[in-house]
Parts: C-alpha cells; structure tokens; sequence
C-alpha cells in the first residue's frame, strides 16, 4: 500500500521541520507540503527535510489540500492529510492506516475525542464547534462520529470520486458528507493532540471562530438533500 501525506502549511516555518522528522517514512512513500501563501520560510524547511513543496499562493486550507493532492500520481493507494502545526502525532501514522489496510474502511478520522487532547490543545470554541458539527453529522447524515479532526487517510481512488470543491474551512465536513452519499465506509481511530507551535488562524480569533463555523455548518447543510437522495437509492 502506497501512501503520500500531504501537509498544508501557512505561516508554519517553526513546526514543519518538527513534523517532517517525526512521520514514519517506511509507512510513507511520498510527503507533500503545500506552502500556502506563507509569510516565513515553511517551503524551505520542507525542502530541508526532504520533503516535496508545491506552492499555492491563494490562502485556504481545502485549497491547499487539493493542489498537493494534485501532485500524487497514480501509483499512490492512500491520502494522507496531517497538519504543519505539530498538534498532531504524525507517528500514529500506522494506525490511522490499519482500517484501510485491513480492507475494512476507505476514510478513517482520527478522534482526538476518543484519543484525548492535552490540557489548552483544544479551546473551548473549538471543542463547541466541533461538538456541534459531530451533532448535526450524526443526525443528519446517520454518521457514526466523535470528531472532525484534520488527521485523516482515505483512498485515493475514492476521495477523487469525492470531487472535493471546498476551498477553505468547509473541507473536512465536505469530505465526510460527500463519503456517505457515496457510501463509503468511514472509521475512526483514536489519536493523541497536543498545543500546536504559533496561534491558530481558525480558533485562535473569534472573526477566524465564525467564519469557520459558519462554513462547515453551511457546508453539512448545502450536501444534506444530496445525501437523502442517495439513501432513498440504496447508495448511502
């Protein structure tokens, strides 16, 4: 099984570095980082550390997801999306990959929730949204959730089926939605979370807080009748 992780990355010269040396490079043939428009140095730690860079000036988060996304080739089986904050345990690769190795999912979330976040890692802002966003996929979308988390692997072959269009906040939500109106199978596993290096440019500001509320909710909202359709077909 052939694995690229691919790392957005805005304004995160001081983690990526530290990211880069702790992914498990047997369990990852291929690592991408997206320089997103950054005002420090990210692109050449990457490159420092061995890493692939591609350059997408235009700010977003689903944005930068999709242009390394882009740069996998066939050969890749499994998407890797891991964050450049250092929030993460990239060593838990292995088992965020398992499911899919095991024939069992095609998407699998890490949870942080079933997993546990140290102390100040998780606001409170963001545990609510999070909390929220799990609520409404649960209900209207018959998802078996605890988490949004970033930390995620899916097949490549399915998650280009997805035609992910979201371009910044929404695209963790999307992916998910679009899973089960596809009727892929999704599984969690749990996964460590610690303070990220730097302040978050989501929730560390309450203008950052709501506008990324706003979009995932608008998000699950907008792929909903999509999904009711597909269940009345047999898909979903």
């Amino acid at each position: 099984m052939r694995v690229a992780v691919v790392i957005p990355a805005r304004n995160e010269e001081a983690s990526v570095g530290r990211v880069l040396d702790e992914i498990p490079r047997a369990h990852a043939q291929a690592v991408i980082v997206v320089d997103n428009g950054s005002r420090d140095r990210p692109a050449e730690v990457a490159r420092a550390h061995g890493a692939v860079v591609v350059d997408e000036p235009v700010p977003g988060y689903g944005r930068a997801c999709l242009a390394g996304i882009a740069r996998t080739d066939s050969a890749i089986d499994v998407v890797v999306i891991l964050d450049a904050d250092h929030s993460d345990y990239p060593e838990e690769l292995p088992a965020l990959l398992a499911p899919i190795a095991a024939g069992e999912a095609d998407l699998v979330i890490g949870s942080r929730v079933l997993g546990g976040a140290e102390p100040g890692a998780l606001p409170w802002n963001q545990r609510a949204g999070n909390r929220l966003a799990c609520a409404l996929m649960r209900t209207l979308y018959d998802a078996d959730v605890t988490d949004m988390g970033p930390f995620r692997a899916i097949r490549r072959e399915a998650l280009l089926k997805l035609d992910m269009r979201d371009r910044t906040f929404g695209w963790n939500v999307e992916m998910l939605a679009k899973a089960r109106i596809a009727g892929l199978r999704v599984r969690e596993v749990p996964v460590r979370y610690r303070r990220r290096v730097g302040k978050s440019k989501i929730s560390g500001t309450v203008k950052g807080t709501l506008r990324a509320g706003t979009r995932i909710i608008g998000t699950i909202l907008m792929y909903y009748p999509e999904y009711r359709r597909a269940r009345r077909k047999g898909v979903a």
